[in-house]
């Protein structure tokens, strides 16, 4: 049996085709306001229940709670908040108990909410609790200066899905997927967040928990606006990796329409809750989980689930070490596996990856697996020529 959702109910915040007429016909009445590219897909994450127990945007006493202690405010484990920023001009025109139309990216609407708080914020408060840094250097805070000075709480109803052209037999709601796993007979299954292209470490981490669990649910993070390695080519890889060395029957793909907040410790609890709502049991937490540079260390992750009571979490974390591979094991390790020093220990970083592939360089099948190199090579020549 799957995990149960976050609260014990998964949410669906979608409207019922047979009152999407009545529902569009409102709309044409009501204000309007376009969220950000974040805001809009953690508008889709509250409708499809990914972010159980939540049925809109946090009103004023559970961003404080969340801000300060990591729960909502009636106890429930929660770490990130999830949060609608409008103008002044446009949150002093609101009142308690109106709804409103918000729009998408078309500026065709896409939901109606029902405000239920209307409140300021400290951008740098948030910032510091959220993301323990201030910086603007940081993509989350540069995205929460950037934001409104207002927030809106209230439930959302999603009158659509936004057309999604990329990825749309991936695109699996948290009851599609509960539904795969249960016609597949899993048990336990370990849910895997990435940003990246699959290279060995990955592997390695994702292959150690198939030995402890039925089923592996790979769900890369699609919703970044800017990003180093397209998502289509990130989809290319998982594709590569599970088509040549992966038991297919025992791992699943989907993509994770969310964007990445690289809130850190944070953002590695709040995937797991997310991760738990779509039906997995275990999740893989590796070294400096959902980073960005060096705020976070690298274990911080691993600590803050230590913090909270395993059956108020309702998800087991698998926590793992850096793996690289050995060439005296001859094969991928961790420190908790290999008794050699750094000498034997071969890892790249980021920057030694772009470097190689700059000059046309196969990557090494330390690093990655052969197909994996081709396709990321392919890319990057592709890219190059523009």
């Amino acid at each position: 049996m799957n995990a149960l959702p976050h609260g014990g109910k998964l949410i669906n915040r979608y409207v019922d085709p047979s009152r999407m007429d009545e529902m569009l016909n409102k709309c044409s009445r009501l204000k309007t306001w376009l969220p950000s590219e974040r805001e809009l897909s953690d508008l889709e994450m509250i409708a499809s229940g990914a972010y159980s127990p939540l049925t809109g945007f946090m009103n004023r006493s559970d961003f404080r709670a969340v801000l300060d202690s990591m729960r909502l405010s009636k106890g429930l484990v929660w770490p990130l908040p999830v949060t609608l920023a409008v103008s002044q001009s446009f949150g002093v025109s609101l009142k308690p108990g109106e709804e409103i139309a918000l729009l998408d990216e078309t500026h065709r609407p896409i939901a109606i909410m029902i405000v239920a708080d209307v409140y300021d914020y400290n951008p740098m408060e948030y910032a510091h609790k959220a993301y323990k840094t201030t910086e603007q250097s940081h993509p989350g805070v540069s995205a929460l200066y950037a934001s409104g000075p207002i927030m809106v709480g209230g439930e959302v109803a999603l009158l659509r899905r936004r057309d999604h052209k990329q990825f749309a037999h991936y695109r699996l709601d948290p009851a599609e997927t509960r539904e795969l796993f249960e016609s597949r007979k899993w048990k336990t299954i370990a849910g895997f967040q990435t940003r990246s292209p699959i290279h060995r470490d990955h592997e390695y981490l994702q292959k150690c928990a198939l030995e402890m669990v039925d089923g592996l649910f790979i769900h890369p993070t699609v919703g970044e606006a800017k990003e180093d390695i397209p998502a289509d080519v990130r989809m290319r890889c998982y594709e590569a990796l599970i088509d040549n060395y992966y038991p297919k029957e025992r791992v699943a793909l989907a993509v994770n329409p969310a964007v990445a907040r690289h809130a850190g410790p944070r953002e590695a609890l709040f995937h797991a809750l997310v991760r738990k709502n779509y039906g997995c049991t275990h999740f893989i937490v590796g070294r400096d989980h959902a980073g960005f540079g060096s705020t976070y260390g690298p274990f911080e992750a691993h600590d803050l689930f230590q913090q909270f009571d395993a059956k108020e979490v309702g998800i087991t974390p698998v926590f793992y070490d850096n793996a690289f591979f050995c060439k005296a094991c001859s094969g991928m390790a961790t420190v908790k596996t290999c008794c050699h020093t750094d000498v034997a220990r071969v890892t790249f970083s980021g920057a030694a990856v772009r470097e190689m592939l700059q000059k046309g360089r196969p990557l090494p099948q330390e690093f990655t697996r052969a197909e994996i190199g081709v396709i990321l090579m392919e890319a990057f020549m592709e890219k190059k020529m523009e």
